[in-house]
């Protein structure tokens, strides 16, 4: 009997309109329970092929785990399809209803007669609280599997996990292997030269198992533990990941488990107490809105300015006129400048400018599109700037400049 099962459903996830993240997210957690989940499947919204699916997954599976389908519209067929597997009846939830005229009636609005239909159960079934939404989950007993079904909501999946699927869910095995996983992030280095670097880690049959993953641009290492109790397989991946960035150096990896590289570029701004301001043509803000969506950020992040064409890189940053006519935007001079400019103007400590040509068009044979300069300066120090070549979309080469620039910053001396 498999430990657990995973089920999505929804014609937007089946068709890939969206990407299911609840999947990835459920898998992680119940692997931290000591419950490994073996298989996935995403099921189009048919209630025939879903209650299938439950009476399928039910009995190989100790535990079977769904999300999607609470909804209050007619494409919402969760309920009705465990019904139809459980061979019961719809019937309604006093509490639940409760809960969701509640949610209504604390912001001042009447309960709309459709979500009522989020009340209803199968007769054995219990609901599960939703303690940030309207949709109530569901947990019931299918042959030998206990089944949770939480909304698709991520938010509210995740909380109803943590509040009322993890304190229910049943131990391991007995013998059963314990597994933990870890990752490690980083920016600048090709794959192929991280697994040159990382060949004996990755060596097959090896306990922890490591491997490499590219999302964009950066690189990701992932490890995974199996030892007979969390505390050594814990062990086990911190070891695997020190190694592994030790192999990799401290310039290219960021973080781990999860660390974006503007949380750590705010982390090293934070620990000298520094301040950042920006200047941005390429990124359009992108920068400012990666460096803010960082909580805390308000204690290092200074501001920026946004400044696209030639004529406000002057007006505002006060970039001499001479250097856009000698050296384009797109250049070291110019870079420079913006930094300068950006320093002298908010009196941060520090401060990042980005120019270039994100395309499709606009470049040349001397400044291809994807050319991206990135300027640094540093209170009391010399300003500089750094050439790069992105490939890729516009979007790509936007989002990768935004990285280099925070990359930059996280080393600079």
């Amino acid at each position: 009997m498999l430990d657990a099962l995973l089920l999505s459903f929804g014609d937007e996830l089946a068709l890939g309109q969206i990407v299911d993240t609840n999947a990835a997210w459920l898998a992680q957690q119940l692997s931290a329970h000591g419950l490994l989940a073996a298989e996935h499947r995403c099921i189009h919204d048919d209630r025939a092929a879903i209650a299938r699916a439950f009476s399928e997954a039910a009995g190989r599976a100790r535990v079977v785990v769904a999300s999607g389908g609470l909804g209050p519209t007619e494409d919402d067929l969760t309920r009705a399809a465990l019904a139809d597997a459980l061979g019961e009846e719809l019937v309604e939830d006093a509490a639940a209803f409760e809960w969701i005229a509640a949610y209504f009636t604390g912001r001042g609005k009447p309960v709309p007669p459709q979500n009522r239909t989020q009340a209803r159960r199968p007769h054995s079934a219990s609901m599960l609280a939703n303690a940030c939404g309207t949709a109530p989950g569901l947990m019931a007993r299918l042959g030998g599997a206990q089944v949770f079904v939480l909304p698709g909501v991520p938010r509210e999946m995740r909380a109803m996990f943590a509040g009322e699927v993890a304190p229910r869910l049943p131990p391991p095995q007995a013998g059963a292997a314990f597994i933990a996983t870890g990752m490690l992030h980083s920016f600048g280095m090709a794959e192929s030269e991280m697994g040159e670097r990382l060949r004996d880690l990755m060596a097959r049959g090896r306990n922890p198992t490591v491997g490499t993953n590219v999302s964009g641009g950066q690189c990701a290492v992932r490890v995974r533990a199996v030892a007979a109790d969390r505390q050594t397989a814990e062990q086990q991946v911190a070891q695997a990941l020190d190694e592994a960035e030790k192999k990799l150096g401290k310039e290219f990896v960021f973080g781990r488990n999860g660390t974006s590289l503007a949380q750590a570029a705010i982390f090293r701004l934070q620990l000298e107490k520094a301040t950042l301001a920006t200047a941005e043509s390429l990124t359009g803000g992108g920068l400012g809105a990666a460096l803010t969506g960082v909580p805390g950020a308000s204690d290092a992040y200074a501001g920026g300015f946004v400044t696209y064409t030639d004529a406000l890189k002057t007006a505002i940053l006060g970039v001499p006129e001479h250097l856009l006519r000698r050296h384009g935007a797109v250049s070291e001079p110019v870079a420079c400048a913006m930094a300068e400019g950006a320093l002298e103007k908010t009196g941060a400590d520090y401060a990042l400018s980005t120019t270039g040509i994100a395309g499709p068009g606009g470049g040349s044979e001397a400044t291809p599109v994807g050319t991206v300069w990135i300027g640094l300066a540093k209170r009391g120090m010399p300003v500089l700037a750094k050439k790069f070549v992105f490939l890729g979309t516009r979007e790509e080469v936007r989002e990768r400049a935004v990285w280099a620039a925070l990359q930059m910053l996280r080393n600079a001396p």
